[in-house]
């Protein structure tokens, strides 16, 4: 059976300039099998033409908040409650799991210095060895995994790529190499105009998490929507990995 995970980030993984507003680095991975992805797909296009007459609408986070671009429609205060209590139906009653990894950038630097590793390389690495004990549970045979990420350069689209092949050859801290192949992992890069639902998905449910990691305690509804949805086992979240 064919999974996917899409990946898409919040938050600046550089290490020289930290905005006290905004100290963490996020990756958020969605993941889903091929049918239940298939059912995400259709209800996000089906909103999209509900809305906006048009499924070609691409969902990003920053620009509904804003109300910009095609989200300025969402001014008309009655559009927007029915938008987003439709959008939330979708988001809460999809079946998927969420699999993040947060880089908190001050203790990161206290602790290994700002020289230290590409914070996206490492976030990746968790949330690949995170997939992978997911799936392991799932006690199937014959599962595929697709990484599906956002494109964001040839140079840093390339040195990611370099470091997924690194991480194939010699596995992880917690993962063998022989395990990553076992489900014949492969990774794609994908532009934000391909309009890939499930790398919107992952957009949408980023910058919640990542101001729950700032501040756990901070009111934060859309959160709430899908928390029941991070990969968990025996009570304990591991599909929310806080580093260091």
């Amino acid at each position: 059976m064919k999974h996917y995970l899409y990946i898409d980030e919040s938050g600046d993984h550089g290490l020289s300039n930290i905005n006290p507003n905004f100290p963490v680095f996020l990756l958020c991975g969605v993941l889903f099998n091929q049918g239940t992805y298939e059912s995400l797909r259709q209800e996000f296009n089906e909103l999209k033409t509900e809305i906006w007459l048009d499924k070609k609408v691409i969902f990003h986070s920053r620009d509904i908040r804003k109300c910009e671009k095609e989200f300025q429609v969402l001014f008309d205060m009655k559009l927007k409650a029915k938008f987003y209590k439709k959008l939330n139906q979708v988001i809460s009653n999809s079946q998927y799991k969420i699999i993040a990894s947060a880089i908190n950038k001050n203790r990161y630097i206290k602790q290994y210095g700002r020289l230290g590793n590409d914070v996206y390389e490492l976030s990746l690495s968790f949330i690949i060895e995170r997939a992978v004990f997911y799936l392991d549970s799932l006690n199937k045979n014959r599962i595929e995994l697709n990484i599906v990420i956002e494109k964001r350069g040839k140079k840093e689209d390339r040195q990611l790529h370099e470091h997924f092949q690194r991480l194939l050859a010699r596995g992880t801290g917690f993962v063998s190499s022989e395990r990553l192949k076992n489900y014949n992992i492969d990774i794609d890069f994908k532009d934000k105009r391909d309009n890939i639902n499930g790398l919107q998905l992952a957009d949408l449910i980023a910058y919640p998490v990542a101001r729950y990691v700032i501040d756990p305690k901070r009111a934060n509804p859309s959160f709430e929507v899908f928390q029941q949805k991070f990969y968990s086992k025996n009570g304990k979240r591991y599909g929310l990995k806080i580093f260091p």
